[in-house]
């Protein structure tokens, strides 16, 4: 399934991107990306190649010391960004919907405003049934979902992910895959996902970048063009594997320089 026409200016671009902290440790070094609108890129590495930092950078969490991040489909950085960390970061004395309600609280939007939209995003992520349940009556997998609600409702364009469901065990971990996937397909917001994962960057991602360390950088920009919606049948295909391979040859050829 196809999103922008190819030719349409990219939602992000990368240039040069570097950073280096106060103790020295050179983070980034010379970062080179665009991401179109609508698009689905993971990012993938071994630990400490800077993919948690490259996606703060674009959040505009933190600054970049070198280079420069531009966004030519809209000339600034969107208004809302969602965010989902590796932890959901719920509030634990807040029920589910109060959780996925504070970006809209923040916007001074009142709950009897707000209300349609939290439970449409709980909706989405099939969770409608728990919006009065606290964090500790749910499992890992469903507070992840209840994390991604919370990302998901104020309608942004782009949503960054860092490692979300590596913490989950393989079972839940998979059907999470899946409902982003379709979350992505019916909404089609712009994902930067981060992710230790091989397998998942290649079943998830229309492109995967693979990034080395010391200094982060990317070492191969991998485009997978094999048709959404995906499932089992990818998953156990000869061009799955043949990809898999080709990011893990990426990653080993990264780590011999």
């Amino acid at each position: 399934m196809s999103g922008k026409r190819p030719d349409a200016p990219p939602l992000l671009s990368l240039t040069g991107i570097g950073k280096t902290y106060a103790n020295g440790i050179v983070a980034l070094s010379g970062i080179d990306a665009s991401i179109r609108e609508g698009g689905f890129v993971s990012l993938v590495g071994p630990s400490g190649c800077g993919k948690s930092t490259l996606l703060r950078i674009i959040a505009g969490l933190i600054e970049a010391d070198t280079g420069t991040l531009s966004w030519p489909a809209s000339g600034t950085r969107p208004a809302d960004i969602g965010f989902v960390f590796q932890d959901a970061t719920l509030m634990p004395w807040a029920r589910a919907s109060d959780n996925v309600y504070l970006p809209l609280k923040l916007k001074g939007i009142s709950w009897k405003q707000a209300e349609p939209r939290v439970m449409d995003a709980l909706q989405r992520v099939g969770l409608a049934d728990f919006a009065n349940a606290y964090p500790r009556e749910l499992s890992g997998g469903m507070r992840m979902r209840v994390s991604i609600a919370r990302a998901l409702v104020t309608e942004p364009p782009l949503l960054l992910m860092d490692e979300p469901f590596a913490a989950l065990d393989e079972f839940t971990r998979g059907k999470l895959d899946d409902d982003l996937l379709a979350l992505w397909q019916a909404q089609r917001f712009t994902t930067v996902f981060v992710t230790h994962s091989i397998y998942e960057s290649v079943y998830l991602s229309e492109r995967v970048l693979v990034m080395g360390a010391r200094p982060g950088r990317i070492l191969a920009d991998i485009e997978i063009s094999e048709p959404f919606p995906r499932g089992h049948t990818f998953r156990e295909s000869p061009r799955y594997i043949e990809i898999c391979a080709q990011v893990s040859a990426a990653l080993r050829e990264g780590a011999a320089i």
